[in-house]
C-alpha cells in the first residue's frame, strides 16, 4: 500500500486530538485571497491533485490576436467581486502569476439546454448564474454556494484524486448537468488538442484531454460516476477548424451516441428531478489513464457519502494544521492558519494510487518507494515554502527531491526542473533553484534521498551551457545583458544557487568541487558596479551599462524587480554584501532608505507582478526577491530593525479581508514567509542551517515534529507596541547570538522571547 493513503485510513478510525481547538475554523479560503484574486477558495486536501473551485468567467488569452491584459486576474479562475459563476473545474494553481488547467468544468442547471457559457454582461444567454456571498461557504476541504438562476445547491469536497459534487435540484423535468471540456485557465481556440469522451454505461462516462498550454503537452483522464441514471445526454464541438470528419458522418452523434471526439466539446446529462433531490457526481483523474482514474476513484471515494469524505477532507486538514498549535488574537490566528493552509496546497501529488504517473518523457513511470510531485514553482517556493517543509514536512519533502530527480532522469536535457508541472517542463523564471531545495534539505540532515544523486543532478543543470545564459556566465563569470536578458538578476541567483552546491560538496567531503562552486558563488561581485553603488548590467565586453534607472521594476538587467531590491540579494554572503556597499554604518542607512522612500507608481506600471498594494517605500514585498532583506539587519550593528521591520510588514502586508495578500501566493511562499516571521525567525540563505531571528507575531506556540519532538514557543510582554526583543532563552540558556540553527529546532525544547516597547540596542 502507497505510504500517502496511511493518513486518510487513519483518519477515518481516528478523528482529530478531541481535547485540542479546531485549528481549521481559522481558515478563510476566500478571505485570504491575494489582491490579485490569484488564490481561489474550494476543495482540496493537502497536496492533493484535484483542487475543485467555482470559476467565475471565461475570458480569453488573447483577444484579436494580442494578449488580453485582463485574463491575468484569472491566474486562479475566481474573482471576488464578479457576479457570476459558470461552472466548478477540478485543477488549479494556487497564487501563481502565470496559468494553466482549469480542466473539466462541471455546471449543474434546468430548463432549456444551454451550451455556451453567456457573458457576464449578459448572464442569460449562458448556463452561468448569479450568485451571493451571503450563500458562499468557503472551508478548507469543502465549499458550498447556491446558484441563483436554478435555484441550485452546489457543494463540492475532495479527496487526493477525486473531485465530489453535490448538486441539490428543484422538481424539474428539465434538469441537466454539463461536463464543459472546452473551458480552461488562460483559454485560446487552439489550448484544446484533443478531447475524448466515452460514455461507459447510463451513469458512468470516462474520457481525456490534452492541452497545448503552459505546460504544452498535458494529457489528463477522468472518470465520473453520477449518482443517479441520465436518461439522455449528447455534446456540441464548436470546433470550426476540424475540416475532416472521417466515415462517422454515417452516426448521428450529436444525441445518445457513446463516443464524443473532437477540440470544442460540451457534453450534456439529462435528468428528472423531484424538489430538494441531490444528484452526486465523483470526478476521478489520472495522469495514466481512464482504468486508473476509475481504480483511483473506487480506493479513495468507493461509497456515495457526501459527508463522511468532507469529514474525512477536513480531517486531514486538521492533522496538518495540527502540526503548529498557536495562540494569538483573532486576526493573527487567521492569517497564521490561512497562511498555513496555503503553504500545503502545494506541489501536488501527481501519481495514481497504483503508483504510476506519466513522465517527464511522456512514458509511463512507477514511482518505487516515495510518492510522486509536481507543480515545482521553484524561483518563488525555495526561499522559504520548501525550508518550512524541512521542519514541518521533512518525509513529502524528501519525496518533493525524489520527483525532482526523477524530471532529471527523464528530462533530455539531464536538468532538475525549473518549474515544471503535469510531466512539463515550463521554463518560467530564472535560476535552477531545485538546487536550494536539495542543499537545504541535504544539510539540515533531512533523509529519504540520495545525496551524491542529488549533489551529480545539481551540478548537470548548473554546467548545461545552452540554459539561459549559462554558457557567458560559466566563461565570464557573470550573464552579459547584450547575450541573456534579466542578467543581472540571473548573476546574482546563479551565484547564490553555486554557493548551494558548494555547501554540498563541502557535506560530502569533495573538496574539488567545493572549491569550484565557492568561488562562483562569489561571481555576483562581477556585476557590481561600485560607481554607481547598485547592481549593474554588464555588457560582453565588460563595461557597465550607463543611463539605469535604479528605481524602475522594469529597467533591462532585472526580472520582477528593480536593482534597489535586487542588489541586496546576497543572501549566502550578506556580511561581504555590506562590507562591498560601504560597511554596516552606511549599509544600514541605505536599508533604511529602501523602507521610507516612496517609489512612484510610473516605476512598477509595466510590471504586472508588482502592485501598489506590496509596496513599503520602495521595499517590494509582494514579490519573492525582496523576501529576505527586513532580516538583513541582522548583520549590522542595528538588529533591531529587523524587530521593527518584520513586525511592519506582518501588519501590512497581510489580512484577513478579501483582498488580504500583498502579491501572488506563489504556490505557498507568501505564506510561508509569515508563517516563518510570525513563529520569530527566518530562513534567509537556504542551504544554510541557521534562520535569522525576528520578532515573533503571537503569544506562543507549539511545533509538533515528525521525530517525536516538540518545540515550544513562548513570549513574554507581548502586544503590537511591544516588537522589539529584550532577551531569548533556548532551554534555559540565554542566547549570545541572533540566529537559531537546525539543530536547536528539531531537538525541540522550550524557546522564549522577552519582548519590550523600545530597541535593546
Amino acid at each position: 500500500m502507497p505510504r500517502f493513503l496511511l493518513p486518510i485510513l487513519l483518519l477515518l478510525s481516528t478523528a482529530a486530538t478531541a481535547q485540542q481547538e479546531a485549528l481549521i475554523k481559522y481558515v478563510k479560503p476566500i478571505i485570504g485571497t491575494d489582491r490579485m484574486g490569484h488564490t481561489y477558495p474550494g476543495a482540496t486536501v493537502p497536496f492533493g491533485a484535484v483542487q475543485l473551485s467555482p470559476e467565475t468567467d471565461t475570458l480569453p488569452y488573447e483577444v484579436n490576436g494580442h494578449y488580453n491584459k485582463d485574463v491575468y486576474k484569472y491566474c486562479a479562475g475566481y474573482q471576488y467581486q464578479d457576479k457570476t459563476i459558470v461552472g466548478f473545474s477540478h485543477t488549479h494553481f494556487s497564487g501563481t502569476g502565470h496559468s494553466d488547467l482549469g480542466d473539466f468544468l462541471i455546471m449543474p442547471t434546468t430548463g432549456t439546454l444551454l451550451l455556451n457559457p453567456g457573458t457576464a454582461t449578459n448572464p442569460e444567454t449562458g448556463f452561468r448564474s448569479g450568485y451571493s456571498h451571503s450563500t458562499e461557504v468557503a472551508e478548507a476541504g469543502y465549499y458550498k454556494v447556491n446558484l441563483d438562476k436554478y435555484n441550485i445547491q452546489a457543494q463540492l469536497t475532495a479527496t487526493t484524486r477525486v473531485g465530489f459534487h453535490q448538486y441539490t435540484f428543484p422538481g424539474s423535468d428539465q434538469a441537466h448537468i454539463i461536463l464543459d471540456a472546452v473551458y480552461g485557465i488562460y483559454n485560446y481556440p487552439d489550448k484544446n488538442v484533443w478531447t475524448f469522451i466515452r460514455i461507459e454505461n447510463d451513469s458512468t462516462v470516462t474520457g481525456y484531454r490534452q492541452t497545448n498550454g503552459w505546460g504544452r503537452t498535458r494529457t489528463l483522464y477522468f472518470a465520473l460516476k453520477f449518482s443517479k441514471p441520465f436518461t439522455n445526454y449528447g455534446y456540441q464541438n464548436s470546433s470550426k477548424k476540424e475540416v475532416y470528419r472521417g466515415f462517422w458522418r454515417k452516426f448521428d452523434q450529436d444525441k445518445n451516441f457513446p463516443e464524443m471526439a473532437g477540440t470544442q466539446i460540451r457534453a450534456y446529462f439529462d435528468f428528472k428531478t423531484n424538489e430538494g433531490e441531490a444528484i452526486k457526481i465523483k470526478f476521478a483523474i489520472s495522469p495514466v489513464s481512464t482504468a486508473n482514474a476509475l481504480e483511483n476513484m473506487q480506493a479513495e471515494a468507493p461509497g456515495w457519502d457526501f459527508d463522511k469524505v468532507k469529514k474525512a477532507a477536513q480531517d486531514l486538514w486538521e492533522q496538518e494544521l495540527d502540526k503548529v498549535v498557536i495562540k494569538a488574537d483573532k486576526e493573527t490566528m487567521e492569517n497564521f492558519y490561512t497562511s498555513l493552509y496555503h503553504t500545503y496546497i502545494n506541489p501536488t501529488v501527481y501519481m495514481d494510487v497504483n503508483g504510476e504517473y506519466k513522465g517527464l518523457d511522456q512514458n509511463i513511470h512507477k514511482a518505487t518507494g516515495f510518492t510522486n510531485y509536481t507543480t515545482f514553482s521553484l524561483w518563488d517556493t525555495h526561499r522559504a515554502l520548501h525550508p518550512l517543509f524541512n521542519i514541518l514536512q521533512p518525509r513529502r519533502n524528501a519525496d518533493m527531491i525524489n520527483s525532482m530527480l526523477a524530471h532529471y532522469d527523464q528530462s533530455v536535457h539531464k536538468m532538475l526542473p525549473v518549474w515544471s508541472n503535469s510531466a512539463n517542463e515550463n521554463w518560467c523564471m530564472i535560476g535552477y533553484h531545485s538546487v536550494s531545495v536539495i542543499a537545504d534539505a541535504m544539510l539540515k540532515g533531512i533523509k529519504g534521498f540520495d545525496y551524491q544523486r542529488g549533489l551529480d543532478a545539481c551540478i548537470a543543470t548548473a554546467t548545461h551551457a545552452n540554459y539561459d545564459g549559462l554558457e557567458y556566465y560559466m566563461k565570464l563569470g557573470y550573464v552579459p545583458e547584450d547575450k541573456s536578458g534579466s542578467s543581472v538578476s540571473k548573476t546574482l541567483e546563479y551565484a547564490y544557487d553555486d554557493w548551494c552546491i558548494a555547501q554540498m560538496a563541502k557535506k560530502l567531503d569533495k573538496q574539488d568541487t567545493y572549491t569550484e562552486y565557492t568561488k562562483r558563488g562569489t561571481n555576483y561581485k562581477n556585476v557590481y558596479d561600485p560607481t554607481l553603488g547598485f547592481m549593474c548590467p554588464k555588457m560582453s565586453d565588460g563595461t557597465f551599462k550607463i543611463d539605469i534607472d535604479v528605481l524602475n521594476t522594469d529597467e533591462p538587467g532585472f526580472i520582477e524587480g528593480n536593482t534597489w531590491n535586487y542588489s541586496l540579494y546576497i543572501p549566502h554572503e550578506p556580511a561581504t554584501m555590506i562590507q562591498m556597499m560601504g560597511g554596516k554604518k552606511r549599509f544600514t542607512a541605505h536599508l533604511d532608505s529602501l523602507f521610507t522612500m516612496q517609489l512612484p507608481d510610473s516605476f512598477f506600471a509595466k510590471t504586472e507582478d508588482i502592485t501598489i498594494d506590496g509596496i513599503i517605500g520602495n521595499y517590494v514585498h509582494g514579490n519573492e526577491p525582496s523576501h529576505h532583506i527586513a532580516y538583513l539587519y541582522n548583520w549590522t550593528d542595528e538588529p533591531w530593525k529587523t524587530q521593527e521591520r518584520v513586525r511592519m510588514i506582518l501588519k501590512k502586508m497581510y489580512r484577513p479581508t478579501p483582498d488580504g495578500l500583498s502579491g501572488n501566493d506563489d504556490c505557498g511562499q507568501m505564506s510561508a514567509w509569515y508563517i516563518f516571521s510570525a513563529l520569530g525567525f527566518y530562513p534567509v540563505a537556504p542551504g544554510s542551517e541557521n534562520y535569522a531571528l525576528g520578532s515573533p507575531a503571537i503569544d506562543s506556540a507549539t511545533l509538533h515534529l515528525e521525530n517525536g519532538k516538540t518545540l515550544t514557543i513562548s513570549t513574554q510582554n507581548q502586544g503590537d507596541k511591544n516588537t522589539y526583543v529584550q532577551k531569548v532563552t533556548l532551554n534555559g540558556h540565554t542566547l549570545t547570538r541572533n540566529y537559531l540553527t537546525h539543530t536547536d529546532i528539531t531537538t525541540g525544547g522550550t524557546l522564549i522571547y522577552t519582548m519590550g516597547n523600545k530597541p535593546k540596542k
